[in-house]
Order: structure tokens, then C-alpha cells, then sequence
């Protein structure tokens, strides 16, 4: 038999038998509500069919319960794998995540900070898209909510708490690798609108710097319209290897899916990336996207520690949200990379 099915708060009271302010009481914080008549509440709902509207409950209490998460893509599975760890410690400390996409663009970013400005949610964390961000929309959103940095932390943002990876630790870590292994590497960079590209590629210079070799960076500048990823590293590439350059060479890519690119480049032109005892074409990337064990061949590169990264975030933003901070200083957390030796280098 199916259940009556019941739309509103005011259809729930009358079906049941119980005042309309005890059932918000009792959708807000049951705890509030006496035991008895809890029982009869729950009594009740098993025989209705009723979802409470999720915000409505949420209307009149000091917390939401929510936290927004804004990402710059939905295309890119590191930040899919970021998110996963974000929502996972969420979940555990009660937490309802709701995500939004600037989709590279500084206007829907700032879109998206403002609506989340506009729900009160409890608090948020940003992957933001660099120093191009709109810095007055994060500077109202840092006065109204708890907001921490994830992933990159543009110069615009000096006063915001902020969780990452230490890029200067896992960039020379896989510099040092490439610098013993055979020629020292050329950096395939990317356009200059990466925040965390940059941040990698003045490690690269460092290191290499630091080990006496001479640093080459190639691929700083945007060879097609919308190349900036797989794309931008094929595209450099094939071009490079068209003129018999770096076909013997050790080339670390800025990021995994330049990395991606820049194999395809190598395959087309008969090139095999390997880990050969010497000499030799060797290709390597940073972040462990998640598809670089099944590429042919697997790619070496340095993890970035997402579990980490999304469990402190969420664990600073709850901090914040329970008045636990009292210095006003940014805290800055930075998690190594770990090296993932595969096949291409």
C-alpha cells in the first residue's frame, strides 16, 4: 500500500498529530524535542512519505551545517580527487558540502563566492584560479565566512589561511631523480596563468641551480587558442621533436596532463619514453592524476597528497567555525610530494 504523501511542514502537523513549531524543532536538533514525542514524530514519518526541505530546517539555527567548495575545473581529475577527500572529512565531522565551478573564469568564481555568501553557508574553501582572482570578493568573503585556501595561494591573498603541497620540496625531488638518472631535465612550462605552475617552475630553476646545471624552460608561451593542458604539451612538443630537439632528453612537464600531452607527442614522432640505465627520452609530470598508471607508458611523477590537503582543510575551516583560533595570522600548511616511479622516466 503505498503512503500519503505529504509536501509541506503544515500537511505534515495536521497528518500526524504534532504542532508544526515542535516538527521544526525537531528537524532542526532533535535533542530539543522530548523523547516521547519524538518517538511519535518517527512513528509518524514511517507512515507518511516526506523529505523536509533541506534548507527551510536549516533557516533559524546559529550553523547551516553546510561548507562550500569552489574549484576552478570539472574537467581535471586531480581536483576531483581533492574534492573526494574534502567531502569524505565533511561527511565524518557532519558536514554537508556543496560545490561550485568557476570554470577558469574570474566571474563565475566570484559569482560563486557570493552565492555562497548568500546561503550562509558555515564557511568555505577555495581553490582559486591565481592572482587574477577578484581580490574584493574574496576579502568581503574572508569578513563575512571561515575561508581557507586549497591547492594555491595566489600573492593577492597573503591574510588567508591556506593548505597545499610544498612545491619547492616536490619539484626538487623529482629534479634530483631526473638529474641522476641521465641528462638533466628540460622544464615544459605553460603559459603564464597558472599560479602553481609558476610556483614549480622557479622550484625547477632552484634546484637545477642548486645541482650546477644550466635550467631550460620551454613552452611559457600559448602556441594554439585553449591549449594550455594536453593540448599545450603536444603541440610543444611535436614541435620540438619536428626539429630533432630534446628526442634524447629528460623533459619534466609542468603538471600530469602536460605530461599526457607531451607522451602522445613522443608516440606520434616513434618516440618511446623509458628508464633507460643511459641516455635516452624520459618524460615525467607532478600531481599523480590518476590516469598516469594506465598510460603506455605509465608516467612517473610526484604525488600531490590530496587526503591530506582536504583533511586539514576541513579540519582548519571547523576551527575557525567553532571560534577555536585566536591568532590572527594566516596558517600556512604545505604537505610534501611523494615520488611514483613508472615507466617514463
Amino acid at each position: 500500500m503505498s503512503k500519503q504523501r505529504i509536501n509541506t511542514m503544515e500537511e505534515l502537523s495536521i497528518a500526524i498529530g504534532v504542532s508544526r513549531p515542535t516538527l521544526s524543532r525537531y528537524f532542526q536538533d532533535r535533542t530539543l524535542v522530548k523523547e516521547k514525542t519524538v518517538a511519535r514524530i518517527e512513528a509518524g514519518l514511517a507512515r507518511v512519505e516526506y523529505i523536509p526541505n533541506f534548507f527551510a530546517t536549516r533557516l533559524n539555527r546559529k550553523s547551516t551545517g553546510i561548507i562550500g567548495v569552489i574549484i576552478p575545473y570539472l574537467n581535471d581529475l586531480f581536483f576531483t580527487k581533492l574534492l573526494e577527500s574534502v567531502e569524505v572529512a565533511a561527511m565524518e565531522a557532519g558536514l554537508t558540502v556543496i560545490t561550485q565551478c568557476s570554470h577558469s573564469d574570474p566571474a563565475i568564481e566570484a559569482r560563486a563566492a557570493e552565492t555562497f555568501m548568500s546561503m550562509n553557508v558555515d564557511g568555505a574553501l577555495v581553490a582559486p584560479l591565481g592572482d587574477h582572482s577578484d581580490r574584493a570578493v574574496h576579502q568581503r568573503l574572508k569578513s563575512r565566512l571561515p575561508f581557507v585556501l586549497m591547492d594555491s595561494r595566489p600573492k593577492t591573498m597573503p591574510d588567508v589561511d591556506y593548505v597545499g603541497t610544498n612545491h619547492a620540496q616536490s619539484t626538487g625531488l623529482i629534479v634530483e631523480y631526473l638529474c641522476r638518472v641521465g641528462e638533466p631535465p628540460a622544464f615544459l612550462a605553460m603559459p603564464r596563468v597558472n599560479f602553481n605552475a609558476l610556483e614549480r617552475e622557479a622550484a625547477y630553476i632552484a634546484k637545477m641551480n642548486e645541482l650546477g646545471f644550466e635550467p631550460e624552460v620551454i613552452g611559457v608561451h600559448q602556441v594554439a587558442d585553449g591549449a594550455f593542458f594536453e593540448d599545450h604539451g603536444e603541440a610543444v612538443l611535436d614541435a620540438e621533436f619536428a626539429r630533432g630537439r630534446f628526442t634524447e632528453r629528460s623533459i619534466l612537464c609542468v603538471n600530469d596532463r602536460v605530461a599526457i600531452g607531451a607522451v602522445r607527442a613522443a608516440a606520434r614522432h616513434g618516440l618511446t619514453p623509458g628508464r633507460a640505465m643511459k641516455g635516452g627520452l624520459r618524460i615525467a609530470g607532478h600531481d599523480d592524476y590518476p590516469l598516469c598508471p594506465y598510460l603506455s607508458p605509465a608516467l612517473t611523477t610526484v604525488a600531490q597528497n590530496t587526503d591530506a590537503i582536504g583533511k586539514k582543510a576541513v579540519s582548519r575551516i571547523l576551527q575557525i567555525i567553532r571560534g577555536e583560533v585566536t591568532d590572527p595570522s594566516p596558517e600556512i600548511t604545505l604537505f610534501d610530494g611523494e615520488l611514483k616511479l613508472r615507466e617514463s622516466a
